[in-house]
């Protein structure tokens, strides 16, 4: 045996050092992916708290109901968030339907996808938009909504133009948002608001027939005022 050579101990050491290290390496991923999990359930539990309190002011089923959806029907949630309304909106449409529901952020569809997940929510697609494109098929949806994310467009025309071209012949658009925010609100929230007017005219230019609007279809005790827009696709 050569002077240089390890000695069988010294060899058993490193094995078993190589084996301590990679043991101590899964641990932390694994109370890595336990955090993450614990974190993911924690946001999810504070989600449906704050949705169940969202209930009872948001109107949710009038919303929905504007869209008169059936078994089958197609139906946008643009700017859908963690999924407050494609959730119900899956329901409204039947396990026979399909739900698109397009963000611009990756985290809340990943929230949604968990959701949907264990509420059954399978008929919910998931479409990771852009700032001016929403990435939506072209002529197939009976229906779309816009609820509280038409004042976070950046580009309004450009996305309302894609949203018409996606709907069916005499599909419908729902526009739900806040022309008002809270009273002693800061300069970030106020950007969160936009006239009803204005929404109105970028519709009508895109070639939307508005079938009814609500200037004031929520108001809050605290001052935020919600608005409600109804549109059609013209039939052809």
């Amino acid at each position: 045996m050569n002077c240089n050579d390890p000695t069988p101990d010294a060899v058993l050491q490193r094995k078993y050092r190589v084996r301590i290290i990679l043991f101590l390496v899964g641990v932390l991923v694994g109370v890595f992916f336990l955090n993450v999990i614990y974190t993911g359930i924690s946001s999810i539990e504070r989600l449906d708290v704050v949705e169940a309190e969202r209930d009872q002011w948001q109107r949710p089923s009038d919303v929905v109901a504007e869209l008169k959806l059936k078994d089958g029907d197609l139906v946008a949630d643009v700017g859908s968030g963690s999924g407050y309304f494609s959730l119900k909106l899956s329901r409204a449409v039947g396990s026979s339907g399909k739900v698109f529901a397009v963000d611009t952020r990756r985290q809340p569809l990943a929230f949604l996808w968990i959701r949907a997940l264990f509420r059954g929510g399978r008929n919910i697609r998931l479409v990771h938009g852009d700032q001016d494109d929403p990435h939506l098929p072209v002529g197939i949806f009976d229906a779309a909504l816009i609820a509280n994310a038409y004042h976070e467009f950046a580009a309004p025309t450009t996305m309302v133009n894609q949203i018409y071209q996606s709907l069916r012949s005499g599909g419908c658009l729902v526009v739900l948002d806040r022309s008002f925010v809270a009273r002693n609100s800061d300069e970030e929230q106020e950007r969160h608001q936009i006239s009803p007017d204005d929404v109105d005219v970028q519709l009508r230019q895109a070639g939307f027939k508005i079938l009814h609007r609500q200037d004031q279809f929520i108001d809050r005790p605290n001052g935020e005022r919600w608005w409600l827009i109804v549109a059609q696709k013209a039939p052809q």
